[in-house]
């Protein structure tokens, strides 16, 4: 019965408020407009510069705007619950932190194992979007590497993509010598992204024949759900906005503001961008590899492709360092909590103060998946997860109003349950359309993340610790 009980204790408040006393405190300098900029820097890369291409040619077609429409309102409708937890524990981490504080061990568990997935797989995803680029920037000064070099090997025959594998293992170097961001860096950055973004509006805008347009839904509604499902993956940056709940200045409010301000620019600019690539270049012909640069390649804009060329390796290369740096701070956390070895991977380096260990493995796997398997398969994959962990989310403010009402919730979610029963429609919907394959996927990774955890983390977690002392949180209550 102990063991029932420890599945569902959440993580005591008292722990977290001591993991943020002292010198461990962040300074909550960022503002909501800081945080918008965050949102939108790290939701801006291969998602617009790399998968609108297979998306519009087999998927939608220029129904590629109505995917954008209908991916960003059940990623609003996510996001609206995803505040409200945001706003309730507002100290560094993301969904795992919350579930652990909120929903208990278990859930914590299945969203942390989750997390691991999105972003492993989005990293690997994000750098074959890069050496796409990277390659197409190359050919504009006359440089062809070995198409058996530029590839995955997976269903294609060649030895492995090398550009997407070095890329990762670049950002794991630096990431483990040690990186310090900043807000002037970061707008920079977000600047640059945007300016390339325009340049393709504003340019492209006179390069559309409205012919282009028609057919307009040549796959019907299904292939617009199809379309959303697999251009999901342009929106999951809106994660880094609540990754800095503590370190803003009023998070009840900033970080809600932050996660629908980035989300609300952005949709608009994918739809506009969906409009130019569709009405430039007939769907059955846009290039599924470097779409936007070679739209403007074949109107003979050689100074155009080399901006975007440019833009999109500089800015995904950014998204990949925000990826990776995630990724080995998930493992960390979950390392601290006992759910996996922290002698490994909550281990820090001695000189450079860096999850070492961790940032290395996790760099190394996902050059190998990147070097070997092909882009579509990598994308559904983290489609998937991430939609499920949305329904998760929205899932569990139904649960948490129902069981603890009296919680104090800075920002409430608006129109329960009709957002949350919404927000779980509109993305199980899309993840019905990923195929039959990507949740076969799916449940394997999610089977072998139990095994782990009843064989090694509910055994050794700090939960497990706590009530063996007889002190922990209440499930679905605070602290004990």
């Amino acid at each position: 019965m102990r063991q029932r009980s420890q599945l569902f204790a959440v993580k005591p408040i008292d722990v977290l408020l001591a993991e943020m006393a002292g010198e461990h405190r962040l300074r909550r300098v960022l503002g909501p407009v800081t945080l918008t900029s965050l949102g939108v820097g790290a939701i801006i890369g291969a998602g617009i510069f790399v998968l609108t291409g297979l998306a519009a040619n087999v998927y939608a077609g220029p129904g590629l705007i109505l995917s954008f429409v209908f991916a960003g309102i059940g990623c609003a409708l996510a996001a609206l619950c995803y505040a409200e937890f945001a706003s309730m524990v507002p100290v560094a981490g993301s969904a795992y932190t919350y579930a652990y504080a909120t929903l208990g061990e278990l859930f914590a568990w299945i969203i942390g194992w989750d997390l691991v997935l999105e972003y492993a797989v989005a990293s690997s995803t994000v750098a074959h979007g890069w050496s796409h680029y990277f390659l197409s920037f190359l050919r504009l000064f006359g440089v062809t590497l070995p198409a058996h070099w530029t590839h995955a090997w997976v269903h294609t025959g060649a030895i492995c993509n090398l550009p997407a594998a070095a890329i990762v293992i670049f950002v794991t170097v630096v990431l483990v010598i040690g990186i310090r961001e900043s807000a002037g860096f970061n707008a920079a950055m977000v600047l640059l992204k945007l300016a390339v973004v325009l340049l393709v509006i504003i340019l492209g805008a006179q390069y559309i024949r409205p012919e282009n347009w028609h057919p307009f839904l040549p796959y019907g509604i299904p292939g617009v759900l199809k379309g959303s499902a697999y251009i999901f993956f342009a929106y999951i940056g809106f994660d880094a906005v609540s990754t800095h709940a503590e370190e803003a200045r009023n998070p009840q409010r900033d970080v809600p503001i932050g996660i629908i301000a980035s989300l609300a620019v952005c949709t608009v600019l994918y739809i506009l961008v969906a409009a130019v690539l569709t009405g430039m270049v007939p769907y059955h012909q846009i290039d599924l590899d470097a779409p936007v640069a070679k739209a403007f390649e074949a109107r003979g804009l050689p100074v155009a492709v080399f901006l975007i060329s440019l833009g999109a390796i500089v800015g995904i290369t950014s998204v990949l360092l925000v990826l990776l740096l995630s990724q080995a701070r998930v493992l960390l956390a979950m390392a601290r909590d006992g759910l996996i070895p922290r002698s490994f991977f909550a281990a820090v380096h001695p000189r450079f103060r860096t999850p070492h260990k961790a940032t290395i493995l996790t760099g190394v796997l996902v050059a190998i998946v990147a070097a070997l398997f092909p882009l579509k398969i990598l994308a559904d994959l983290v489609n998937i997860g991430t939609l499920m962990a949305f329904v998760i989310v929205c899932a569990a403010v139904l649960v948490m109003r129902r069981t603890n009402p009296g919680l104090p919730r800075p920002f409430r979610t608006p129109l329960v349950p009709l957002v949350p029963i919404l927000g779980m429609a509109s993305n199980t919907l899309m993840m019905f359309y990923l195929g039959w394959e990507n949740w076969l996927r799916l449940f394997v990774w999610l089977a072998v993340g139990l095994v782990i955890y009843f064989g090694y983390g509910h055994k050794r977690s700090t939960m497990a610790e706590l009530a063996a002392s007889g002190v922990g949180g209440r499930p679905g209550g605070s602290a004990a």
